[in-house]
């Protein structure tokens, strides 16, 4: 089990892992070992998780959602397999903590006060005075 907030925990059946070889710097380590991690996890048919929750991780996961609702994670950042299975299963558990956080509560309209309405055109007939004395002075003398 893979304990992910205090209501949410997911089998480790849930979660398959794939390697392959990975591309950038270790020398002949790169093309001798499999370090490079893919990360499947089928959000959609997943039992632990609630629906809501299912449907927020979805929105979330954009580009790594397949059409089937399966999330993908590719993490070859690390030289070795291990490093790199703990941080693709690390990427996952953040991505299910922030889409179980409810979503904030919806703004209510508010209507400004009089005062701050008066206080906003005195400031603008302030600045249309200041703009005013820029002006060129006209020859009324």
């Amino acid at each position: 089990m893979i304990r992910v907030t205090d209501r949410i925990a997911l089998h480790d059946w849930e979660i398959v892992e794939e390697f392959a070889r990975a591309s950038g710097p270790g020398g002949q380590n790169v093309q001798k070992v499999e370090t490079a991690v893919r990360l499947r996890f089928d959000a959609r048919n997943s039992p632990s998780l609630m629906d809501d929750v299912k449907a927020r991780l979805m929105r979330l996961a954009g580009s790594r959602l397949t059409k089937e609702g399966v999330i993908l994670i590719d993490a070859r950042r690390h030289r070795t397999q291990e490093r790199n299975r703990a941080d693709a299963l690390d990427r996952l558990v953040t991505l299910i903590r922030v889409a179980a956080e409810p979503p904030p509560p919806p703004r209510k309209k508010t209507r400004p006060t009089l005062a701050s309405k008066l206080r906003r055109l005195a400031g603008k007939k302030q600045r249309g005075d200041v703009k005013a004395l820029r002006a060129k002075p006209t020859g009324n003398l």
